[in-house]
């Protein structure tokens, strides 16, 4: 979209002048598809820079019955912004939502559902079950995990009807899928309904699920690592050995290039250490959670500052990680402020007879 503004900045973002909705309705009527697809372009870049294209909702609409996939994004990037204030025309829409999750190509089946998934609207609802439903069994695995997302969607707005309709036993049953972003999907899909929900039992990450879970890690997008990992903490091990075992699987994420995997794989890490009865092993997990911390802290203020964040609470309770790295959180000149607070709060906490003469020297200084 960006890219989209960009190049017809000059094209489509003309000053107003009287009449200009009237030009562009008399484009999305034109017998020519050429001039139908420009005057959706030229809505969707007034919509973009804040004026108010609502009154061409009717035409807008009529133009979704096409083959061309830009054109279909556009329309439906329309409908998502001014369904809410034309709720009574967003059933015109209806029909083509839902022939559309039957497309032959599954970008546009899932386009449908996604799209559908997003309009907040009662209308909408009671005609989204069956296509989801469809889109949840589909064969191509980009369609399932794109209609997952819309299940957590539709449990916002109804869980009622998300109960009834059996999409949190189906999103249950994704987790054991064989596509590995269709389980990332489906975990993040369950963990947010878990928060929002009553009964607070749509998601319980038993061993089935757990050892699903850690057979997706690998192959999931970093984001989808991020849920896993979560999810993951969340989980009792039945035993010492167990706990051990999870913790194996866990450690290549510790070599990862997204700061926010390693947090959540560290985080793993600690919460399955409490049930960790070897010491050895504890020492050997203590010694492999050095070097990524330490790393982190070559990243961006903002980074560093979360990554701090998180090390001063892993220091209370493992005050034995990173005793022999004291120097690398000494203050730069160039640290912000925020960044040199936490800094010092950590020295403190790593301070030992060993060290407590370099310390001296570096506060000195």
């Amino acid at each position: 979209m960006a890219d989209f503004i960009k190049q017809n900045a000059s094209r489509f973002f003309a000053t107003n002048k009287k009449g200009e909705n009237a030009e562009l309705l008399a484009d999305l009527n034109s017998e020519y598809r050429d001039r139908r697809k420009d005057a959706v372009k030229r809505v969707i870049a007034n919509m973009t820079v804040g004026k108010d294209v609502s009154s061409l909702f009717p035409q807008v609409v009529k133009n979704m019955q096409t083959e061309d996939l830009e054109m279909k994004k556009l329309v439906y990037l329309y409908l998502m912004n001014y369904a809410k204030s034309n709720p009574d025309l967003v059933i015109l829409a209806v029909n083509t939502f839902v022939k559309d999750t039957d497309h032959v190509n599954p970008l546009i089946r899932a386009l449908a559902i996604r799209t559908m998934g997003c309009i907040r609207v009662d209308k909408i609802l009671d005609h989204l079950c069956e296509p989801l439903r469809k889109c949840l069994q589909d064969d191509n695995p980009y369609v399932r995990k794109t209609a997952t997302i819309c299940v957590a969607k539709l449990w916002d707005l109804d869980q009622e009807r998300a109960l009834e309709n059996g999409f949190v036993t189906i999103l249950q049953d994704l987790v054991s899928d064989s596509n590995p972003m269709v389980v990332s999907n489906a975990v993040t899909a369950l963990a947010e309904m878990q928060e929002s929900s009553v009964t607070k039992d749509v998601f319980v990450v038993n061993v089935v699920i757990m050892n699903k879970m850690l057979a997706a890690l690998n192959e999931c997008t970093e984001w989808g690592q991020i849920a896993i990992l979560t999810s993951l903490a969340e989980y009792k091990p039945l035993d010492s050995k167990e706990a051990e075992n999870i913790c194996e699987r866990v450690l290549p994420r510790l070599q990862h290039a997204n700061g926010s995997v390693v947090l959540s794989a560290i985080r793993v890490l600690m919460m399955f250490m409490r049930h960790i009865r070897n010491e050895d092993f504890i020492k050997g997990l203590i010694k492999k959670m050095s070097p990524p911390l330490v790393t982190l802290l070559a990243s961006a203020p903002e980074v560093q500052y979360v990554s701090l964040r998180n090390i001063n609470l892993i220091l209370q309770k493992r005050p034995d990680i990173l005793q022999n790295d004291v120097r690398v959180f000494f203050c730069k000149y160039n640290d912000p402020p925020y960044v040199k607070r936490e800094k010092l709060e950590i020295i403190i906490k790593l301070c030992n007879d060993k060290n407590i003469e370099q310390i001296l020297s570096e506060l000195k200084e």
